[in-house]
């Protein structure tokens, strides 16, 4: 599946959009999608538990948890309502 993102003229709304060109709400704002998108890097490429969660799942979900939280606390309308992708909430899927 190829994702590409589109930006509403005159809103900045974000929206992924699927090959078809179906469009789903992203974030309500660029700034709000790149803080959004550097946050979760940010953490993710300083953390311990996430570089080797082998041995720290229950650890490492915790952690994914919690950073999904703090994501939402970024942009909540990004996470409220309907979702046909919510990386959020898919971000425990990332250890598998």
């Amino acid at each position: 599946m190829q994702w590409s993102f589109g930006v509403e003229p005159g809103t900045g709304t974000v929206y992924y959009v699927l090959p078809q060109g179906e469009a789903w709400f992203a974030n309500s704002s660029i700034d709000l999608w790149l803080r959004t998108l550097h946050h979760y890097g940010l953490h993710v490429s300083e953390s311990e538990i996430l570089s080797d969660p082998d041995d720290r799942e229950d650890e490492a979900l915790a952690e994914l948890s919690m950073l999904a939280n703090e994501l939402k606390k970024i942009d909540p309308p990004a996470f409220d309502g309907y979702h046909g992708f919510i990386w959020a909430e898919f971000l425990d899927r990332w250890l598998w």
